[in-house]
This record gives structure tokens, C-alpha cells and sequence, in this order.
């Protein structure tokens, strides 16, 4: 590897509080970190509202430079999440806090729930964001005034950056490095880490299958690993009963019960979630439908209107968090 300080020094800010969450200032702290370790310079900095040691989510007191007055030479400043960013209004001296140190950044980053700290001090007004898929109607009630984009890993508008859950905090960083070094650096750091350097889907891929909980009847638990796993496969009411060995009233009467649903609606909303994930990972709508199960682009158009009322075309240009070419 490369030694450090080939790069000039970009200081890093992590803003952190009582209740942050560990792995949202940790997970980008340790992208940067490696990426230093392969020629990058950044100076990592921790800051609270009152400079006193943060406790975490997890009970670890995290320990922080001090208050955010003495920083002006500020690169990157990053807004970890927290429970109590959603459970609570958001804190008057954190808003202060953010509003005191972003104007003399480069760039402004919120890692998760982080995003309604950005949003109480009107750094989003007007703009795209992204939260973590739970909250992201939350944060569109909230603060109608923002752009939230709920199945994006993170979102750029300008200097702002927004993302959604802990490892997507660090795909963030991960693109924040490449932005700053290259994607040769970038690429090391990926691979040092075991990372993907843009990892395919956005947030339905993982929040789809974990709206419902788990199927206690074996059988039925795998059958919707299946579907969710192969949604192209064909996936009728009689080929799936058929798959563990019941009748179609049989099958019906355990998604009622176990999913409240039917074995038809939940084909079809895998379907539509995993179409939604390769849009945002860049496939054409052709390419989404035959993966997904949809069979023809004209079949996936009538159903992305019918339920999100807009076409996949404009789905995959208006949701996806990198730039993409329209089909």
C-alpha cells in the first residue's frame, strides 16, 4: 500500500451526540481510515454539541475533540443517526451544532437517521434526500419542503449528501473517497474492506422481504425465501402449492394467516421491489422486467403506474441515487 500524505489534508467532522449510533460514525470512519492507509490524508475529528464524550447506542462513551467553535478548516462534516432523531424532535443545540459548522464545509453528510438533523436546520429545503427506508415517510411528513427519496442508498444534492442505513453510510463514504482520490483508491479501499464499490439495488431489496415477519410454518418459510430469491421462476398459486406439497385453498389460507396477504399479491410485490432494485443499479427497463419476473416491459410499465403511478422509465431516473440515462 501506499503511504499516507501524498493527497493535501481534507478534515473529516463527525458530529456525534448522546445516542448516535456507533456503527454511523465508526463504518465511514473506518473508510476513511483505510483509505489513508492507501495514500489518502484525511484528518478525522469528532465534535459534539456540548465537547463532552458522546454515549452511543451501545453503551460505549465515544470521546470527541470538543465542541464545534474551533474547526474552520473544515472538508467533510458528517451527522451520524440515532433513535433519537426520529423518537423526539431533534435536539436544539445539535441543530445549532449543524447549522454552526456547515457553512464551513465543503460538503455536508448525514449517514442514516442523521438526515432529519440535515432537515431541522433547512439544509434540505428544495432538495433530494434519503433516510433509512422506516423513516423515510416520516421524513417526508415531517419536512414536506424535502424531496425524500425512499429507495436510494444515498442521495447527492449539491454539497449535501444523505444516506440510508449503516452500511450504506458506508457506501457513501466509499463514493466520497473515489469523488476525492480516484477509483483506483477507491477500488483498494473496497476490496481491502470487502466492500462492493457500488453495490447493486437500492433499499426494497431489503426492506420488502423484511416488512412481513417470518413465516413460522417451515414450508411456507422457504417457499417466500424462493420468490425472493428467483422471482423470475414462475411463481402461480399451483406451482407454489404445488412446490410444498398442499392444495391452492391450503396455500391461500397460510399467506392469509401467516401474511396477511395473498400468494398472488406477495409474488407480485417481490416482483415490483426487485424490479425497483435493479432500476436503481442501472439496468434498463427491459433488462428489470425479464429479471424480475415481469416478462415483458409493457407488463412492468402497467404495473409501476398502476401502483406507484409512473412509469419505470421515470421511476429509474427520479429514485436511483447516482445519475442514470433515461431509456
Amino acid at each position: 500500500m501506499s503511504p499516507a500524505g501524498h493527497h493535501p489534508a481534507r478534515r473529516v467532522v463527525f458530529i456525534v451526540f448522546d445516542g448516535a449510533k456507533m456503527l454511523d460514525v465508526t463504518g465511514p470512519a473506518e473508510v476513511f481510515a483505510e483509505a489513508n492507509l492507501a495514500g489518502a490524508n484525511y484528518e478525522i475529528s469528532y465534535v459534539s454539541p456540548t465537547g463532552q464524550p458522546a454515549m452511543t447506542s451501545v453503551g460505549i462513551r465515544l470521546p470527541v475533540n470538543g465542541p464545534p467553535q474551533p474547526f474552520t478548516d473544515v472538508d467533510t462534516v458528517i451527522v451520524s443517526g440515532g433513535e433519537v432523531l426520529i423518537s423526539r424532535p431533534v435536539s436544539g443545540d445539535l441543530v445549532e451544532t449543524v447549522a454552526l459548522l456547515a457553512p464551513r464545509a465543503r460538503r455536508v453528510v448525514s449517514i442514516c437517521t442523521g438526515s432529519f438533523a440535515l432537515a431541522a436546520a433547512g439544509l434540505l429545503d428544495g432538495r433530494r434526500a434519503t433516510t433509512h427506508w422506516r423513516y423515510a415517510a416520516l421524513l417526508a411528513r415531517i419536512h414536506p419542503q424535502v424531496c425524500v427519496q425512499p429507495d436510494a442508498l444515498f442521495v447527492q444534492d449539491g454539497q449535501i449528501f444523505t444516506s440510508a442505513g449503516i452500511s450504506a453510510g458506508m457506501d457513501l463514504a466509499l463514493a466520497l473517497v473515489e469523488q476525492d482520490h480516484g477509483v483506483d483508491l477507491a477500488r483498494t479501499v473496497a476490496r481491502n474492506m470487502v466492500m462492493f464499490m457500488q453495490r447493486p439495488g437500492g433499499q426494497s431489496q431489503f426492506s420488502a422481504p423484511l416488512q412481513h415477519r417470518p413465516p413460522q410454518t417451515a414450508s411456507l418459510r422457504g417457499l417466500v425465501e424462493l420468490i425472493s430469491a428467483e422471482p423470475a421462476l414462475e411463481h402461480t398459486t399451483i406451482s407454489l402449492a404445488g412446490r410444498i406439497g398442499v392444495s391452492t385453498r391450503q396455500l391461500a389460507r397460510m399467506f392469509a394467516t401467516e401474511l396477511d396477504t395473498t400468494p398472488a399479491k406477495y409474488v407480485g410485490q417481490i416482483r415490483l421491489d426487485h424490479a425497483k432494485a435493479l432500476l436503481d443499479a442501472g439496468h434498463t427497463v427491459v433488462s428489470a422486467a425479464q429479471s424480475s419476473g415481469f416478462g415483458s416491459a409493457e407488463t412492468m410499465r402497467r404495473v409501476f403506474i398502476a401502483r406507484l403511478g409512473t412509469p419505470p422509465s421515470h421511476y429509474r431516473g427520479r429514485f436511483a441515487g447516482r445519475d442514470v440515462d433515461h431509456d
